[in-house]
């Protein structure tokens, strides 16, 4: 069985002649784990609940930076908002202002990088903006008059099948929905350039459709332990 060091180094290598970045999963690993992927040279860390990566921040390197790629609710936004890097989640326009209230309050000297959650999979299960919202937001005054987010990309999350032929239809509706909102709100704005898709089972399709972020978790850190959840 490989190590988490190898399992990093691998990915290193896959992506090494790629735009694509490694988001390594730690949700339900302990801190030692993601304590052994740190140690092989690895910063970029994603995790699903707020309370989880509060916990698992304290017992860290504070220069990990953390990516939150669960449902966020605005409530918790205010636990995060002080050293989060990128919120992959915004799955709403009332999400995204919480963000930028919070980020405010604690006098960010970098704005937090927002993502925009899309729909892309036939699952009702799973959060995100279809892509109207996404434009509505973008048009909205609220949004204009927003100075302490940053919106980098789109992420989204693919049916759960086998079908490579789905899989692939998904991704590249992803990556035309970025690409359209790029060209019409952010030209030549260097800031929006992410494509988060892909997780363990996928992410080789995802990479092949223009996937900037890959979240990758079991192909890590191994299977995950739910017990404690």
């Amino acid at each position: 069985m490989s190590s988490v060091a190898d399992n990093i180094r691998y990915f290193d290598e896959k992506l090494s002649d790629t735009p694509c970045r490694l988001v390594a999963v730690s949700k339900t690993h302990p801190p030692e784990k993601i304590l052994e992927a740190y140690e092989a040279g690895h910063r970029l860390f994603g995790e699903n609940k707020v309370q989880e990566l509060l916990d698992k921040r304290e017992k860290l390197p504070h220069d990990i930076a953390w990516h939150l790629i669960g449902h966020l609710q605005t409530n918790k936004v205010k636990q995060i908002a002080s050293f989060i890097d990128t919120i992959q989640s915004v799955d709403s326009l009332k999400l995204l202002m919480e963000i930028n209230k919070r980020a405010e309050q604690f006098y960010r000297t970098f704005p937090v990088n927002c993502m925009l959650q899309l729909s892309i999979a036939d699952e009702e299960s799973k959060f995100g903006m279809t892509y109207q919202e996404a434009v509505d937001l973008l048009q909205s005054e609220e949004y204009r008059n927003m100075h302490f987010i940053r919106i980098t990309g789109v992420m989204g999350i693919a049916t759960n099948t086998e079908d490579e032929n789905k899989l692939h239809e998904e991704f590249r509706t992803l990556r035309t929905y970025f690409e359209q909102l790029r060209d019409t709100f952010f030209f030549a704005n260097p800031d929006f350039k992410e494509i988060s898709m892909g997780m363990t089972s996928d992410w080789e399709l995802a990479l092949a459709e223009g996937s900037t972020l890959i979240r990758v978790g079991s192909g890590i850190f191994g299977a995950r332990n739910y017990s404690k959840n």
